[in-house]
């Protein structure tokens, strides 16, 4: 197999293993598909698996726009113990024997069903003076972090054989599920840590769409390349606008053409040219439009 990079443009839905970082699966994607440029639309810890869209070429400037989305996840916790992270990665550092009934449980679900404000663990990617706060947390330096608005939008509980128990949670942008596991126990008195966590759904996409690393390297370089999907499938949540030659022309060249009657303005556009080609995204301002985010038409 040639090792020559390729100009390849679309969006891969990964199954992201255990034990590596979200970056190390996107490289090993790469890899296999050899794609010239790359990224991934949302970080998975190494504890998790699950739902990674990868973003291949073109598709990478429209990336941003799922990070924004809704997510689901089936998460296993384990009750009675907590540890350094919140995850089974860390240390056990509290312990109880009490004992959560699956009414208690269930109420505790339901008491932390929709908005509320969550505290982002210090073991986190999110960034203080610069550095990420988990350089922070592995010297034993706590650093205070604002609660965030997070919603839940549902809390469904899949098996309840305490200490274990496993959830089914479906959350807005920016929730952890490990706060969430500590949160949850911390209402009933007791201590809880993650287990197990797998991203299930984003942005519309579902793992049962998703293909793993194992089963990508077992095909040639055509069967790979007709797994991915167009690079729209990431602004789909967009409203489209078809355009005629002429205006999709004068975008693609820095121009800003007049809009047709009803074009809804400051909000972002899928621009289309004819035949149903994606150009990427523009904007109406004062009856005219202008390019957001355009595709390389090279490409």
């Amino acid at each position: 197999m040639s090792s020559a990079k390729r100009p390849l443009n679309g969006v891969l839905l990964l199954d992201k293993p255990q034990g590596v970082s979200s970056n190390t699966a996107l490289q090993q994607a790469r890899r296999l598909y050899r794609a010239a440029k790359a990224g991934h639309t949302g970080v998975l810890d190494p504890l998790a698996t699950g739902l990674l869209p990868v973003c291949f070429g073109e598709a990478t400037k429209f990336a941003q726009y799922l990070l924004d989305a809704d997510k689901a996840y089936t998460a296993t916790l384990k009750l009675g113990e907590a540890t350094t992270t919140g995850d089974a990665e860390g240390d056990i550092v509290a312990h109880t024997e009490r004992a959560v009934s699956l009414p208690e449980f269930q109420a505790a679900c339901a008491h932390f069903t929709g908005p509320i404000r969550q505290v982002p663990p210090m073991f986190s990617a999110l960034k203080h003076e610069g550095r990420p706060l988990y350089e922070y947390a592995r010297r034993g330096i706590e650093i205070e972090r604002p609660a965030r608005h997070v919603t839940l939008y549902a809390i469904d509980i899949r098996e309840f054989d305490p200490p274990r128990a496993v959830i089914d949670v479906r959350c807005s942008k920016g929730t952890y599920i490990r706060t969430l596991a500590e949160d949850l126990a911390k209402h009933l008195g007791s201590f809880a840590h993650l287990t197990a966590l797998r991203r299930t759904a984003t942005a519309g996409f579902n793992i049962a769409d998703s293909h793993t690393l194992p089963q990508l390297a077992e095909l040639d370089d055509a069967a790979r390349d007709t797994l991915l999907l167009p690079c729209d499938v990431l602004v789909q949540h967009l409203p489209a606008v078809a355009l005629d030659d002429t205006a999709a022309q004068r975008l693609c060249h820095g121009q800003t053409p007049p809009a047709a009657e009803g074009t809804p303005e400051h909000t972002p556009l899928r621009a289309y040219a004819p035949g149903g080609r994606f150009i990427g995204l523009i904007q109406a301002q004062s009856g005219y439009l202008k390019a957001l985010r355009l595709l390389n038409t090279a490409a």
